[in-house]
């Protein structure tokens, strides 16, 4: 049998995900574990491209993509090649918005460096270099502003 025809459990996919069996069925009662049968014990029988689905979802998560935003990539997913537009779509728009947080980001962390660059000049000279110029100004915090449907 093929790697993809392969169906195993919970207890497996949560150890090749490195999720725990609660994290795997609360992103299922989600909606977002398209695919997912019952054996006739009505155990949940995963396959191998379940394991790529979650590690995907993840990726997805840690760039900042809402559970609703996956929700409806799943349910496009699941409706197959006629919503290829529209998740290309859903996802032009994440990465344009995770590009924006990344500057973001970027700004922070040269403040941080410069703000650490000071306190080592205090240190050094054994007093204070003068006052701290704040610089750029900060963009609205992420939950400000609009987000895509």
């Amino acid at each position: 049998m093929s790697q993809n025809g392969t169906r195993f459990h919970i207890g497996r996919l949560a150890r090749e995900t490195g999720r725990s069996v609660h994290t795997i069925r609360w992103y299922e009662a989600q909606g977002l574990m398209p695919g997912v049968t019952r054996d006739p014990g009505g155990r949940r029988v995963y396959t191998h491209p379940h394991i790529g689905w979650l590690l995907f979802l993840d990726r997805l998560r840690y760039a900042g993509m809402t559970v609703r935003e996956m929700r409806r990539y799943a349910s496009l997913a699941a409706q197959g090649k006629k919503t290829i537009r529209q998740r290309l779509a859903l996802l032009e728009a994440h990465h344009a918005r995770t590009v924006a947080h990344i500057a973001e980001l970027e700004t922070a962390l040269r403040f941080v460096e410069r703000k650490q660059a000071y306190y080592q000049k205090w240190l050094a000279d054994d007093r204070r270099p003068g006052d701290f110029e704040v610089g750029e100004r900060p963009t609205p915090p992420r939950a400000a502003r609009a987000t895509v449907p």
